[in-house]
């Protein structure tokens, strides 16, 4: 037998334990118990790759705090938690934000931008989709206003696929016909690559949103976090959306993804009445 094809034993609890405290310590993020099999799969592999034969190796090799450690610790978060996406994956959502801009456009409420911060942004077909509602909103307007979307993610291989901004047709399936044609141009082997025009309106970085006290304060229109706040415990969702509501201008409004809290009020924001989208608009 190969040792490409050389089984693994099972991950003990007491290991799982270890991994998980070090995943959540680190990033803030909650494995949960049923993840088990992923956690264990995705260090399987790595530790083939890699020819180390010992959890307890890996374990030591991960929690160092060098380069190698720390390359080490990224890759396997980014094969933990960086997932497939589309453009418009939830249309409803993205349609409630068209809607904001277009009323605040409207009854000129914007301080000469429209400002659009993208939280846990992945490969970046998200940030994209929102700067493509803005150019939209602004193009129907006589308004010359500026607008940008600021995105970020804690994994560096997502963000360098975002800044390429080539996808493939199963990226693009939500997309409309005229949506290609006028934000998009073709690119090699049925690819399409995101139009200048449009790249150069969002801006990428990298950041923790378990450290967003870290991150430069620029008040936003719009917050944008869809099934980023799934992998953090119910006490750490509720201070990653404070610190949301802190990063909002005045009647700004927060979007995330249906059903991600249920129990999280904040006394300068009033809930959407909305089956579709789980939205909010800052009060004061």
């Amino acid at each position: 037998m190969t040792w490409s094809f050389k089984k693994f034993d099972v991950l003990p609890e007491s290991k799982f334990l270890l991994w998980e405290k070090l995943l959540e310590a680190r990033t803030g993020i909650q494995l949960a118990s049923q993840q088990k099999v992923l956690l264990q799969t995705q260090i399987a592999i790595r530790m083939r790759e890699l020819d180390i034969a010992s959890y307890d190796d890996y374990f030591d090799q991960v929690k160092q705090d060098n380069k190698s450690g720390l390359v080490e610790w990224q890759i396997l978060v980014d094969r933990l938690v960086v997932k497939e996406t589309t453009f418009f994956r939830h249309r409803p959502s993205l349609d409630f934000v068209r809607q904001f801009l277009k009323n605040k456009i409207s009854r000129e409420q914007l301080d000469g931008s429209i400002d659009i911060w993208s939280v846990g942004c992945s490969t970046g077909e998200e940030p994209y989709g929102l700067a493509m509602l803005a150019h939209e909103c602004l193009s129907e307007s006589e308004q010359h206003l500026y607008f940008g979307v600021t995105a970020v993610d804690v994994s560096l291989p997502a963000l360098s696929i975002a800044r390429r901004g080539v996808y493939g047709q199963r990226s693009m399936s939500f997309l409309t016909d005229r949506e290609r044609q006028h934000f998009f141009r073709p690119y090699e082997d049925k690819h399409y690559e995101v139009l200048p025009r449009l790249k150069k309106r969002v801006c990428f970085s990298q950041a923790n949103i378990n450290n967003l006290d870290d991150f430069p304060v620029q008040l936003m229109d719009v917050v944008f976090c869809q099934n980023v706040l799934i992998y953090f415990r119910r006490w750490r969702r509720r201070e990653i959306l404070n610190q949301l509501v802190s990063r909002l201008k005045p009647g700004g409004l927060l979007v995330i993804g249906l059903g991600e809290t249920t129990d999280w009020q904040h006394a300068e924001m009033q809930r959407i009445d909305s089956n579709e989208v789980q939205a909010y608009i800052k009060t004061s």
